[in-house]
């Protein structure tokens, strides 16, 4: 069964989401809040698999209940979706560097949200091939951060080659075809690379693989 919280300052449509998502097999909504804090506060009391997390909120933002959930290490297995009506924008970004394992357009259609729960309960990040590129040409053409990319020194030849592949929008078995690997070795080196650089997720892999310079934006795939 997985776990869901909804965090929205409007009733209607945690109302919504709350009739969805309860009428789908495997899927239960423990709690829901108006606000951060409230958000936070219900995150620690049931620890969730996910929580659907509005980014605009009163008392206390999505993004900022985002980072505390992260920070929380008795809520490490939180993925946290950021809901949002403005698509790819600079809160959209500041959310995946504080934690955020994907986010969500609130208009999106019943079944991505259904496939978007699942996804982050399996704890793979909301980024698609399609919306990675946009997140990157928007938000991600700026100087390398130094202290980034020194992490990415850490990292081996081959960590260092699936974690650009997984920056360019590549799942695991599309990373193993194109390296002539094993998805499980895929898999391997990414967590491996995830450990070493301290991301909470693939999503934060991938803004560390840009904010390093390790892939510019707009990289041709080679």
């Amino acid at each position: 069964m997985i776990r869901v919280l909804i965090v929205d300052d409007q009733a209607l449509m945690r109302a919504g989401f709350r009739a969805l998502l309860d009428a789908e097999d495997g899927i239960e909504v423990v709690a829901e809040a108006a606000d951060g804090r409230q958000g936070l506060e219900q995150a620690r009391r049931h620890v969730p698999d996910v929580a659907l997390v509005d980014v605009q909120m009163p008392v206390m933002t999505g993004i900022e209940a985002t980072r505390h959930i992260a920070a929380d290490p008795l809520l490490t297995d939180v993925h946290v979706v950021i809901l949002t009506n403005y698509g790819l924008d600079e809160y959209v970004f500041d959310a995946l560097r504080a934690g955020a394992a994907g986010f969500l357009l609130k208009d999106t259609e019943p079944a991505e949200l259904l496939h978007a729960v699942r996804v982050a309960a399996r704890g793979d990040a909301l980024l698609s091939p399609a919306v990675t590129r946009r997140l990157i040409g928007e938000f991600v053409a700026r100087p390398p951060d130094r202290s980034t990319a020194r992490g990415m020194e850490n990292l081996t030849r081959r960590e260092r080659e699936v974690t650009a592949l997984a920056a360019r929008g590549l799942t695991n078995e599309e990373i193993a075809a194109h390296m002539v690997i094993s998805p499980f070795t895929a898999k391997t080196h990414i967590s491996r690379a995830m450990n070493k650089l301290g991301a909470r997720d693939r999503a934060q892999l991938v803004v560390f693989a840009y904010e390093s310079g390790l892939v510019e934006p707009r990289d041709p795939l080679r």
